[in-house]
């Protein structure tokens, strides 16, 4: 599971699916949800970008 999690394809997607939710979910759902959702999406797609740029460092060297 770990090697799949790690696979550029897989950050990707979590990064750019995750963000494209956080961005939507205060219009979609209403009040507190919304914006709680919008956070936690968002801490996610931060984590897989964060990991995209460690794993380009390692790559280039």
């Amino acid at each position: 599971m770990k090697s799949l999690l790690a696979s550029k394809s897989v950050l990707w997607f979590l990064f750019l699916f995750n963000l494209a939710v956080a961005a939507a979910a205060p219009f979609v759902v209403d009040g507190t949800q919304g914006i709680m959702t919008a956070v936690g999406m968002g801490v996610v797609s931060l984590g897989a970008g964060v990991s995209l740029v460690r794993g380009r460092g390692v790559d280039a060297a």
